[in-house]
């Protein structure tokens, strides 16, 4: 399908397609509970005659398209489908219903992209060159992570997919551009959690108590280090902390605090050593003050590597299509994101599609109650995956 045929077809249905992202905007699910999402859509594939399969990894789905020819290469498409426990503050028709509940990190558009895709690539499916197997991902935003799950009920086989490619919106690149990162791209992401148990009394007299209040901002300050003094700075890290509770006041020194935070990096064998330093120092420290320590590591997604010539082949093809001036070269993130469970198995890219306007004020980040997109973003989103299946 030559370039000329994509963006005319794409422009056809856009219509079309925006009004299925709304759709999902106004009824946005929470991860592995995007029960009328995995409905919606399952209806939208019966209405163009696609076949999937349902109920992987609970409301995830599945299919492949095929041609009327024998081809041997299979090439993954992936969207998400949960949204986040955000109320919205968009003043749009299509704002949520749901109280407390928002697509403010895009996967409705994302879904709305690949079922735009797949109404042209179905329709058009005798000029493919490979099959084409589309996932509708359940609970990106929530470990396990619904990619795992996915993985680890066969979604990559039967057919064996060997390469997979996912778009994100990008809110920080104006709609119209596309950006790529070959290589390293995404940090892994990890949760802490301790809770500092020490002895609760009287604020007056705080030498009949022991202070969780000042062990755990010891603790902080303590951890910042472990980065700073053990980890070579080639190597990108992040230790953050974003929720202390004491539940103390003015005069009450509290029994315990609790902390809540993430650690961050691009290199496992540091991830596993920085998590023993993190329970050792803590440990430590509270020791140091007569408190105690409990530290709880969840081990979250990896680390995101964008296979690099998988990724420079996209980028080749996408620069044919948009022009080198749409096409933005990335720095490494230190955001994560589930899509790196496929990147570990199998070549993987990961686009970034811009969805900025500044214009209109579609200025907000991701994760944000007034998160929206300029809507041509879906076109672009569209063409972006087109342009990658049909120049296989």
């Amino acid at each position: 399908m030559i370039k000329t045929r994509i963006q005319s077809i794409s422009k056809a249905i856009l219509d079309e397609i925006i009004a299925i992202r709304q759709h999902i905007h106004q009824h946005p699910e929470l991860s592995f509970h995007e029960f009328e999402t995995s409905n919606y859509i399952e209806s939208i594939l019966k209405k163009w005659n696609i076949n999937f399969e349902s109920g992987v990894a609970g409301t995830g789905i599945i299919g492949v398209i095929r041609p009327n020819k024998d081809v041997a290469k299979c090439i993954a498409l992936r969207a998400d489908l949960d949204a986040l426990p955000i109320q919205e503050e968009n003043d749009v028709d299509y704002k949520s219903k749901n109280k407390g509940v928002m697509h403010a990190c895009g996967h409705d558009v994302h879904t709305a992209m690949l079922l735009g895709a797949l109404k042209i690539i179905n329709e058009n499916k005798n000029e493919l060159n490979c099959m084409v197997k589309f996932i509708f991902q359940p609970g990106e935003e929530k470990l396990p992570g619904g990619a795992s799950l996915m993985i680890n009920e066969g979604v990559l086989k039967n057919p064996k997919v060997d390469e997979i490619y996912a778009l994100h919106v990008f809110p920080e690149l104006e709609v119209g551009k596309i950006g790529l990162k070959p290589g390293m791209y995404m940090a892994s992401c990890d949760e802490i959690y301790m809770t500092i148990t020490g002895k609760g009394g009287h604020g007056a007299m705080p030498h009949q108590n022991i202070d969780p209040i000042l062990t755990s901002a010891h603790i902080i300050t303590s951890l910042q280090q472990i980065v700073s003094r053990n980890c070579s700075p080639i190597i990108p890290s992040v230790l953050s902390f974003g929720k202390i509770e004491g539940l103390g006041a003015t005069n009450i020194i509290p029994n315990e605090v609790k902390l809540e935070g993430t650690f961050r990096t691009m290199n496992e064998e540091w991830r596993e050593k920085a998590h023993h330093l993190i329970k050792k120092q803590a440990t430590f420290i509270a020791q140091g003050f007569g408190a105690t320590v409990d530290v709880n590591i969840i081990k979250g997604y990896p680390f995101l590597e964008n296979d690099i010539p998988l990724t420079n082949a996209s980028k080749t093809k996408l620069k044919s299509h948009f022009g080198q001036e749409n096409l933005i070269d990335l720095p490494i993130r230190m955001t994560g994101e589930d899509f790196a469970f496929f990147a570990q198995k199998i070549p993987a890219t990961f686009i970034r599609v811009g969805v900025r306007n500044e214009n209109k004020g579609i200025i907000y980040p991701v994760h944000h109650s007034k998160f929206n997109i300029d809507e041509n973003a879906i076109k672009i989103g569209m063409e972006t995956l087109l342009t990658i299946v049909y120049n296989e």
